[in-house]
């Protein structure tokens, strides 16, 4: 069997723009969750139940759901209230674009705020008592200690999550809107070819996964470096 490449070649245009639009969509998914992670990461290891508990349940039921579930929810489920689609918000919550970005946004919080959360519950003891030595506590000692050093473990399992909702925003097509998936579905519709069509959007996927891994593995080489020689010693 032999590939239609003319096929391919017409439908690249559209390819780029579902690219363009898959990308803008995780960049600002990932930047939203990324920013709102960090406080409620800090909630989720405090000893104060009424902070921890709360972050806990939300991080627990978003993890424990299928992120197809809740985009559906969102987009086609929250419409059927009266009260929302009466609220100053149904101009946004209408729109596939905002609904798309408030599920992934939601979705990588919960994950984020774990995993931010188990890089600080792994501090070592010692920079802590060493920070509080020196008069560093409360805020202080977050934003010159323990923060930096929690990001920068959390590196490895940060790039898998990445990795992970960029492959996720492929569903995005289930909300009408145009990304990579779905061109690769108007391809298929239009010219019956399945692997012309899942095949080039296999391969964008592909190259995306490749550079993103790539960036991350440069990221850790560069910011966990310090710990490599520990991690030669143990073995």
């Amino acid at each position: 069997m032999m590939l239609d490449l003319e096929v391919i070649r017409q439908s690249l245009p559209d390819f780029g723009r579902g690219v363009l639009m898959s990308m803008q969509l995780l960049a600002l998914c990932l930047a939203t969750g990324f920013v709102l992670s960090v406080p409620l990461a800090m909630a989720r290891i405090s000893s104060r139940r009424v902070l921890a508990w709360p972050v806990w349940v939300f991080t627990y039921v978003v993890r424990g759901t299928p992120l197809l579930v809740q985009i559906f929810i969102v987009y086609y489920g929250l419409a059927q209230f009266p009260a929302v689609r009466e609220s100053v918000l149904w101009p946004l919550l209408r729109e596939a674009w905002f609904c798309a970005w408030l599920a992934f946004s939601i979705n990588t919080l919960a994950y984020t705020t774990e995993i931010i959360a188990g890089a600080l519950k792994a501090t070592p003891a010692g920079e802590v008592e060493a920070a509080r030595a020196y008069g560093l506590g409360g805020w202080r000692l977050y934003r010159r200690i323990l923060l930096p050093s929690a990001l920068r473990r959390a590196l490895p399992q940060y790039g898998n999550e990445v990795v992970s909702l960029m492959h996720a925003t492929s569903i995005a097509s289930t909300v009408t809107l145009v990304d990579v998936t779905r061109v690769a579905r108007d391809v298929y519709a239009n010219h019956l070819l399945p692997v012309e069509a899942f095949g080039t959007a296999a391969v964008i996927y592909f190259v995306l996964t490749f550079v993103m891994v790539g960036g991350f593995r440069w990221l850790e080489g560069r910011y966990l470096r310090h710990l490599q020689p520990q991690a030669a010693a143990s073995r």
